[in-house]
C-alpha cells in the first residue's frame, strides 16, 4: 500500500444508529463507489443495495485483522465503516497505527458520547468516558467521585446491570443511572433508574450509561492523588503505607503514557496509584509469591485500574523481555543477586529509580548506589499520636530510607 495525500488508500466512514439516512454526500459518494466495505455486520447491514462493493465483516478478535485485511484489498478503493467518530475509542486509531495517517481519509460522525450528552443536557467536557468495549468494565471504578458524571460506552446489552452492580459494590449505589439506546436512530429509548434498585430487563445492545455519581454515606472517599488509605487495599501487611507511598510517587513522578515497573509489588499500590494517576499511564507489577500476585490484580480492578499487567516469578530473571521502563519501583529483594544492576542497566537516560527499604543491610546497599550515582537518600519517619493511659503520645513506625536517582545520559 502506497497512499498519497491526494489519494488516500482508505475512506473511513462513520454510521449512526439511523444508519444511510443520517450520512453527508460525501460518506455516500465514498460507500458508494467504494470496491470494498469492511465493517461489522450490523452497520453493513445499514447500507442499501446501491452501495454495490464486496462487503467484508470483521472477523473477531478485531485488533489482529487489521494488517492483514488491509493487505489483502491493497489497490482497491476500500471504505471502512466505523460507528460514531471512528477517532474516538473506535477503529480509526488501529487504522492509522497500521496505515499511517496520511492512508486515511476519515468522515466522522457525531459519536454517542456526543448524542448522550445532547439528550442529559450535560457538557461534553465535564464529563468522564469508561468504555468498555473490549475493556474490563472495573476501570469504572477510578472515575467515580461524588458528584462527577460519567458515560460507560456498552459493549452490550448486558452492561447496564454490570454497571450497578460495580457501583452498589464501590458505595456508589445511590447513584442515578440512564440507559440510552439506539441514539440517533428511530427506535431511540431510555430508560432511567438508581443504582442500588436497578432491576431493568437487558435492552438494547447498542447503549450508553450514563451515571450521576452519588456516594453513600460511610462509603470510603478515594481522591485523585497518591495517598490512599491504608484501608482502600487487601493487603497482609506487606504494604507501602500512605504517608510513604505518596512521598514514593512523587519521587516517581508518573505522567501520561509513562511505564512503570513496580518491583516486589506486595499489594500493589505504588502500581496502582501510578495507573490512577493518568489513563494513559501504564504498569507492570512484578511479585514472586502467586497469593499477593492474586491479591496485586483484585486490589487493581476494585481501585478502577484492572489494566495493571501482573507478572508471577522473581526478579531480576521475571524481568526479562518487558518493554523499557520509564520508572522503576524496587519495594522488595533489594539485595537479591543483580536486581538492582538489572533495573538500572533496562531505564533509559532520564528515567527514574526509586527504592524503599527498612533493613540496615539494604540501607548500606542504596547507599553504596547513593554515592556512585548520585540522586537523593532520604530518610523518611513517621509518627502518629496514641493513646497513653489518659494522655496521648507517639507511636513511631520503622524508618523507610529512600533514595531515588534520575539516571544521566551516556557521555558521549
Amino acid at each position: 500500500m502506497t497512499p498519497t495525500a491526494e489519494q488516500p488508500a482508505v475512506t473511513v466512514v462513520g454510521i449512526g444508529a439511523e444508519g444511510w439516512t443520517g450520512l453527508g454526500p460525501a460518506a455516500r459518494e465514498a460507500l458508494a463507489t467504494a470496491e470494498v466495505v469492511i465493517g461489522g455486520p450490523r452497520q453493513l447491514a445499514l447500507l442499501p443495495p446501491a452501495c454495490a462493493g464486496e462487503r467484508v465483516a470483521w472477523p473477531s478478535p478485531l485488533r489482529p485483522a487489521v494488517p492483514k485485511l488491509l493487505a489483502e484489498h491493497a489497490g482497491r478503493r476500500l471504505a471502512v465503516l466505523a460507528s460514531g467518530d471512528p477517532m474516538f475509542y473506535g477503529i480509526g486509531r488501529a487504522l492509522a497505527e497500521e496505515a499511517g495517517p496520511a492512508a486515511l481519509h476519515v468522515l466522522p460522525h457525531p459519536s454517542s458520547v456526543s448524542y448522550a450528552c445532547a439528550r442529559m443536557g450535560w457538557a461534553m467536557q465535564d464529563v468522564d468516558v469508561v468504555s468498555a468495549v473490549g475493556r474490563d468494565p472495573a476501570a469504572l471504578a477510578g472515575a467515580l467521585h461524588d458528584g462527577r458524571r460519567v458515560l460507560v460506552l456498552a459493549p452490550d446489552a448486558t452492561t447496564p446491570a454490570r454497571v450497578a452492580e460495580l457501583l452498589r459494590e464501590r458505595g456508589y449505589g445511590p447513584s442515578r443511572m440512564t440507559v440510552l439506546e439506539q441514539l440517533g436512530g428511530p427506535a431511540e429509548h431510555r430508560v432511567d433508574g438508581v443504582a442500588a434498585t436497578w432491576s431493568a430487563p437487558a435492552g438494547d445492545p447498542l447503549n450508553v450509561v450514563a451515571v450521576e455519581c452519588v456516594r453513600a454515606p460511610g462509603a470510603p472517599r478515594l481522591p485523585v492523588v497518591p495517598g490512599l488509605p491504608d484501608d482502600a487495599y487487601e493487603h497482609d501487611g506487606q504494604l507501602t503505607k500512605k504517608y510513604v507511598r505518596a512521598a514514593t510517587l512523587a519521587a516517581l513522578a508518573p505522567a501520561p503514557g509513562e511505564l512503570l515497573w513496580d518491583v516486589g509489588g506486595g499489594s500493589g499500590s505504588i502500581a496502582v496509584e501510578w495507573l490512577r494517576a493518568h489513563r494513559s499511564c501504564r504498569a507492570v507489577s512484578v511479585e514472586r509469591d502467586p497469593v499477593r500476585a492474586e491479591r496485586i490484580t483484585r486490589n487493581a480492578r476494585a481501585l478502577g485500574v484492572p489494566r495493571l499487567k501482573v507478572l508471577t516469578g522473581a526478579a531480576p530473571g521475571a524481568l526479562a523481555g518487558l518493554p523499557v521502563p520509564d520508572a522503576v519501583f524496587v519495594g522488595g529483594g533489594l539485595t537479591g543477586a543483580g536486581l538492582l544492576e538489572t533495573c538500572w542497566a533496562a531505564l533509559p537516560a532520564g528515567g527514574r529509580l526509586v527504592a524503599n527499604t527498612v533493613t540496615l543491610e539494604s540501607e548500606a546497599l542504596l547507599t553504596e548506589w547513593y554515592r556512585r550515582h548520585g540522586g537523593e537518600l532520604t530518610r523518611l519517619a513517621v509518627a502518629q499520636a496514641v493513646p497513653v493511659g489518659s494522655f496521648t503520645g507517639w507511636r513511631q513506625a520503622m524508618p523507610v530510607t529512600q533514595w531515588s536517582v534520575v539516571k544521566p545520559a551516556e557521555p558521549s
